[in-house]
Parts: structure tokens; C-alpha cells; sequence
């Protein structure tokens, strides 16, 4: 009995998640309705928000992967309850890729939840359990861009369809970036199962440098082009335009003059 409810603990939603995403709730009718004053503020915490929530479930979805895989440990160090605060890297996985959103537009991936490999067996599941995390970033760009693809934005206030062309955008840019084959990053854990010993060796010592020599590369003007231009040739196919997703990120920095093509009276 005891043991059960100890797993019904470790799987219980976690109150800071549920308070993120009312949050995301409120601020997100807020930006439908024109409800707010500052329509830009109300762009800006919905977009934080639905960015947090979806780091939430990018990393729970590496540990429920790693549970079923069988790595029973992910419920006691408080992976399954979607609080951000268990996580291994609280910092690396919420507060830099926000401060990265923030700073540069870029959905840069965080820190992955740490999984005791040496419980899982068979390196499908090894590739599966880091392929998890990018994975639900595609599902949120699928959802994200739904009303763009299948032509159902009548009624759609124009500010909230700029929110969401910019949470489109962070969402494939997540992707895109989590399935790098760089060390550190999933996308060289979804690989590194079938690489050598040796090679797996040489690469370990870089891994933890992975996610700031990709985002250092991000600031090259010619890396930072041909990246973007990928990225909006992916939105294109998928309906949304660059002046959706530019005037999503204009008015998300509501602490600047808005360019006035983007200014949506309520």
C-alpha cells in the first residue's frame, strides 16, 4: 500500500506546473479577447508560458520514455510530475532557452532529465528515450500550425494568430536544434547508441560544451541566415508567413516600440 501511493506521488501533477499553465490559459484568452491594456505583455507571458509548458513536457517525455524503458528512477527524483524545479538542469532546461527566446527569437533546446542508462537494454531504447524530447516539440508545432495548414483561421483575432506564428517558429526551431548530432544534445543521443566505445570516449569531454557552441554559432550571420532560412521555409510550407512570425516576436518584445504594421487594436 505504501509503495503505491509513493508512485502515485511521484506521478501526480505538480503544483507549479498547473500554476504555469493557468497562467498560459489566462494570458492566452487575455491576447484573444484584446482584453489587456498592453496586448504585447499579454503576447509576451502567454508565449512564456505555452514555451514553459512545452520544456515541461519535452523533458517528461524523456523520463516516461526512460520508465517504460526501465529506468524505474525517474519517479522518485520527481521527473513524471511536469515540475520544472526537479529537474537535474532547472537551469539549462527552463530559465536558458526562455533567456534565448527572450534575447534572439531561438527555441534554443535545454538540458536533458538525467536517466540511469545502465538500467535500460537494447540501444533502440536508448535512441527512443533521447528522440522523446524533439519529438513532442514536432507534436507542438503540428498544434501550433494547425490553424494555418488546415485554413481555419476565420475568427482568429490577427494578435493571437501572431502568437502563435511565433510559438510555431520556437517550436521548429526546438526541433530542428534537439535533433543536431552534436554532443549534448538529443540528437547525438539518438545516435550515440550505435557509435563505438572508442568514439563515445573521445566525444564525452565535449558534450557539455554542445549547447553553447551551437548557440555561439547562432550569432554568425551567415549560420544564423542559412539556419532561419530553413526555418522559414518549413513555416512557409505550413502556412504561416514571416510577417506572422515576425510580428508574433515584435509584439512579444513588448519593451520596445512595436512596429506599426504589427499594432492590432482590441
Amino acid at each position: 500500500m505504501t509503495t503505491a501511493l509513493s508512485r502515485r506521488g511521484e506521478r501526480r501533477i505538480s503544483p507549479v506546473f498547473l500554476g504555469i499553465l493557468a497562467v498560459t490559459a489566462v494570458t492566452g484568452w487575455a491576447t484573444w479577447t484584446g482584453f489587456a491594456e498592453q496586448p504585447g505583455l499579454a503576447v509576451f507571458l502567454f508565449v512564456t508560458g505555452a514555451w514553459v509548458v512545452s520544456l515541461c513536457l519535452h523533458e517528461y517525455a524523456h523520463a516516461r520514455t526512460a520508465l517504460h524503458s526501465g529506468d524505474i528512477s525517474v519517479g522518485a527524483k520527481g521527473y513524471l510530475t511536469l515540475n520544472p524545479l526537479k529537474y537535474t538542469h532547472a537551469l539549462l532546461s527552463i530559465v536558458l532557452p526562455v533567456l534565448f527566446v527572450i534575447m534572439g527569437g531561438i527555441g534554443l533546446p535545454g538540458g536533458a532529465v538525467f536517466i540511469e542508462r545502465a538500467r535500460i537494454r537494447g540501444r533502440w531504447r536508448h535512441s527512443l528515450i533521447s528522440a522523446a524530447g524533439p519529438l513532442t516539440n514536432v507534436l507542438f508545432a503540428v498544434v501550433f500550425t494547425a490553424p494555418f495548414w488546415l485554413g481555419a483561421l476565420d475568427g482568429v483575432p490577427p494578435l493571437f494568430r501572431f502568437a502563435l506564428a511565433f510559438l510555431a517558429l520556437l517550436q521548429v526551431t526546438a526541433a530542428i536544434l534537439n535533433f543536431l548530432p552534436v554532443p549534448g544534445l538529443d540528437g547525438y543521443g539518438v545516435i550515440e547508441p550505435w557509435l563505438s566505445h572508442g568514439i563515445r570516449r573521445q566525444v564525452e569531454p565535449f558534450a557539455p560544451f554542445g549547447l553553447l557552441f551551437v548557440f555561439a554559432l547562432l550569432w554568425l550571420p551567415q549560420v544564423n541566415g542559412v539556419f532561419f532560412d530553413a526555418v522559414d521555409a518549413v513555416l512557409c510550407g505550413l502556412g504561416i508567413s514571416d510577417l506572422e512570425t515576425y510580428c508574433g516576436y515584435d509584439l512579444f518584445r513588448f519593451w520596445r516600440e512595436a512596429d506599426t504594421q504589427c499594432v492590432v487594436s482590441p
